[in-house]
């Protein structure tokens, strides 16, 4: 027998910023619509003067004693204040943490074909954290996976930033790569038809480590 489902009684979410007559003290300090101090005044004067001026009394700092209040337009405020929001929500950029995997004695072909995805990931906005596997007696050459480390961050022709130099755990050696300055001149410089190249759009993720991009090259 399927299980009813169960309604979700509780009240939607509402504005819970006091205005006008929800506030319900004595006195309250009151600021002006241009922001000057008019100083303590009784709760009826202060909603008798944002009548006055066709605007709303609203209560900024209900923990101050006697509560701050301000004359301002309070639709006007409110609709200010989502639009902030929204801007700094769309300007705020989410990283992607990729990881490409590495062996010391890895084939000039393979070399090149992972050099082009973190070049990819880079073009992306992405950070990439490329990991070397030292099997058997590799891990008794760590200097091999440094230099390799180092070879890439090179050929990458200044796309790249170290953001963790590498760093030896076990059997892996690891180094993180953040995208440079450069990616976005890379991106903007003009093609000799006089357009410009732009990146591909890609949907941006919460900052996390994913999944290896590439399975990894054997020796």
């Amino acid at each position: 027998m399927p299980v009813p489902r169960r309604f979700d009684r509780r009240p939607p979410e509402r504005d819970t910023t006091r205005i006008n007559e929800r506030i319900r003290v004595p006195q309250v300090r009151l600021i002006g619509a241009d922001g000057e101090q008019l100083g303590i005044v009784e709760i009826n004067e202060a909603l008798k003067r944002a009548q006055d001026a066709d605007l709303d009394l609203v209560e900024v700092a209900p923990g101050s004693k006697p509560p701050v209040t301000r004359l301002l337009d309070y639709s006007k405020y409110k609709y200010e204040q989502e639009q902030k929001q929204k801007a700094a929500r769309k300007h705020q950029q989410q990283v992607n943490i990729r990881e490409i995997k590495l062996r010391p004695k890895i084939a000039t072909h393979d070399y090149e074909t992972k050099k082009g995805h973190v070049e990819r990931f880079l073009k992306q906005h992405d950070k990439v954290k490329i990991t070397i596997m030292f099997r058997g007696r590799e891990q008794a050459h760590p200097e091999r996976g440094r230099a390799l480390l180092q070879k890439l961050f090179e050929d990458l022709g200044g796309m790249a930033t170290i953001e963790s130099a590498p760093l030896q755990e076990g059997r892996n050696m690891s180094m993180l790569l953040a995208p440079s300055k450069e990616v976005d001149k890379v991106e903007t410089e003009p093609a000799a038809d006089g357009s410009t190249a732009e990146a591909p759009a890609t949907e941006a993720a919460p900052a996390t480590e994913a999944a290896p991009a590439d399975a990894p090259a054997d020796a």
